[in-house]
């Protein structure tokens, strides 16, 4: 693969963490493409060894840039009453791999995720942590998440909610 390119969606996707780190959620739906699918299947725990433990036809979220966009603009009206005091939350993304996609300019893109989250004054910390296939494409000369699918490595989310966006 070649560096520069690796290089340009490492860094793609470490300022789509400053902005959700710094809730500049309008700023980050600049970084979606249009026809963006979201999503986050659930993973259960089987005791068999072999096959996925993932139900793809169950998700904890399925979302499009509409409705991404919806739930950013409610983030900026007083009836976000879970965002109320704002959280703080860090994205950590690491060990990105970049293959070629299915389209021309159009890369496969997987990451490690570690997201921690605070409120106010709790002492406990929200956390999850697993993985992601991204799809991120060069439009009109500008980087575009095409396409995200989260794959948390907990079967149990320890999270009060999913208002973040991973």
């Amino acid at each position: 693969m070649n560096p520069q390119l690796h290089y340009e969606i490492s860094r793609f996707l470490q300022d789509e963490a400053y902005l959700l780190d710094h809730r500049k959620y309008k700023e980050w739906l600049e970084l979606l493409a249009d026809d963006l699918i979201y999503r986050m299947p659930v993973r259960v725990t089987t005791e068999e060894r072999g096959g996925s433990n993932i139900v793809d036809e169950m998700t904890h979220l399925e979302e499009t840039k509409k409705s991404l966009t919806t739930r950013v603009n409610r983030l900026y009206t007083t009836s976000a009453w879970v965002e109320n005091p704002a959280p703080r939350q860090r994205h950590f993304i690491s060990n990105i791999t970049v293959d070629p996609g299915l389209q021309p300019d159009e890369y496969k893109v997987r990451s490690y995720f570690l997201f921690h989250r605070s409120r106010g004054s709790d002492i406990e910390t929200e956390k999850m942590f697993g993985e992601r296939e991204d799809v991120i494409r060069k439009e009109n000369g500008e980087w575009k998440l095409a396409s995200r699918t989260i794959y948390p490595d907990q079967a149990v989310l320890g999270v009060m909610n999913l208002s973040m966006f991973l």
